[in-house]
Parts: C-alpha cells; sequence; structure tokens
C-alpha cells in the first residue's frame, strides 16, 4: 500500500502533471513535494566571492520554499514541502528512502538530446529504492 509518495518538482508544466496524477489516484496518501536547487545551473565559477554563492543559495532556497508554496496553495492539498541542494537525480534518490513511491515527470528527451543533457528521471528510476511513476 502506498502511504507516502515523492513528488519531485522543477517549474515545469510535466512536474505539475505528476502533482495531479498522485492526488487523483492516491488521495489519501501523504505527499512529499521535492524541490532541488542544482548549484551546477548557478552560473557559480571560481572566480565568485563565497558570500555571493552564499545569496545565491539564499535566493534559490528561497524562491524554491515559494514555489512549492504555490503549488499546494494551487493544487489544494497539504504536503510536506522539502528544498535541498545537489545534483537533482542522486538527490531524488536520497529522500526517496524515506517514500513508499515516488513519482515524477519527464520531459521526454530523446536521441542526442538526451545522450547529452542526460535523464534525471532515467537515472532515478534506475537508482531508486522505490518503485517510480513517470508521467509524462
Amino acid at each position: 500500500m502506498v502511504k507516502r509518495i515523492l513528488v519531485p518538482v522543477d517549474g515545469s508544466p510535466k512536474s505539475e502533471k505528476a502533482i495531479r496524477f498522485v492526488t487523483e489516484e492516491w488521495p489519501d496518501a501523504d505527499i512529499v513535494l521535492l524541490s532541488v536547487i542544482d548549484p551546477v545551473e548557478s552560473g557559480y565559477s571560481g572566480s565568485a566571492l563565497p558570500s555571493g554563492a552564499e545569496e545565491w543559495y539564499e535566493r534559490a532556497r528561497s524562491e524554491a520554499e515559494a514555489h512549492l508554496a504555490d503549488l499546494t496553495a494551487e493544487h489544494g492539498i497539504d504536503a510536506e514541502q522539502v528544498v535541498v541542494a545537489g545534483r537533482p537525480a542522486s538527490s531524488i534518490v536520497e529522500v526517496a528512502e524515506d517514500v513508499d513511491h515516488v513519482v515524477m515527470g519527464s520531459h521526454g528527451r530523446t536521441g542526442v538530446s538526451r545522450v547529452v543533457l542526460g535523464s534525471v528521471a532515467e537515472a532515478v528510476v534506475r537508482r531508486s529504492p522505490v518503485p517510480v511513476t513517470i508521467v509524462r
């Protein structure tokens, strides 16, 4: 029985579709919304001041927390909201240790773009300690 479901969100329509899917399929489950702050996307370079990195992180964290709060209100759900920093796939797999199921959206990249950019969803499916449902 699925009691606790992790839904990683990235601001895309696919991640919102995953939230809708979870609320329809498992209306009584506890939902954990996860936002991962990826430092690689920060544009941080070795020449940046450490205080600049801290400011970037605090701003990114505040934006992620606000986005999660907006999603819970928009979808009318009472979800646990988690924000972590790290590589998306690894962070999702780590948080998945404490849930029964992961439901996530996939951008559905194929071919060269998938090879070059990688697929977070594919990495999570391969490494997750719990079942994963991909919503497209």
